[in-house]
């Protein structure tokens, strides 16, 4: 059975709903491989397919995902900001991917955005609190960072601060 079709989020609301300074700014944590499939789909998929994870998310927040592996189960380390984009759907959704595994998707408008390696900013990151356990920080693989870090990170990847495209 498919379950491509869409299902309405339970989701908080959208920034215009919370006010615009409720803007929340996230990190998800996800091979480049499956970043890059997810940047050519549109898509976020966290936590291995969970929904809660995305329904904490609102339209008009920010993601940035940061790839510990080139490849999922693989040696080969990244330790890169591969990806950042902005919530634009309201709606998390599930898709069948193969028989037996369905997981949650949440679309994400990204943006055209540089690998960045996550080393040379650990310093300045305040949600990284033990700079010789960094690694420590992304053991969820979705948690919110303060604007600042986002800006941060974000002006590392895309030479600028982005502009929000759904929500003011």
């Amino acid at each position: 059975m498919s379950l491509q079709g869409r299902t309405p989020s339970l989701a908080p609301g959208t920034v215009e709903q919370r006010g615009a300074d409720a803007r929340r700014y996230w990190i998800g944590v996800a091979s480049k491989e499956h970043v890059a499939l997810g940047v050519a789909g549109g898509f976020c998929q966290l936590c291995h397919g969970k929904a809660q994870p995305l329904r904490r998310m609102s339209v008009g927040d920010w993601i940035i995902y940061y790839s510990p592996k080139v490849v999922f189960g693989e040696p080969t380390p990244c330790q890169a900001f591969t990806a950042i984009g902005e919530v634009v759907g309201s709606e998390v959704y599930p898709i069948e991917m193969f028989p037996g595994f369905v997981p949650y998707r949440r679309d994400i408008r990204f943006l055209s955005a540089s690998e960045t390696p996550i080393r040379p900013l650990l310093e300045h990151l305040s949600f990284i609190a033990d700079k010789r356990r960094w690694g420590y920080a992304f053991r969820f693989g979705h948690l919110p960072i303060p604007k600042a870090d986002f800006e941060r990170i974000a002006k590392a990847m895309l030479g600028s601060p982005p502009v929000a495209h759904s929500a003011g």
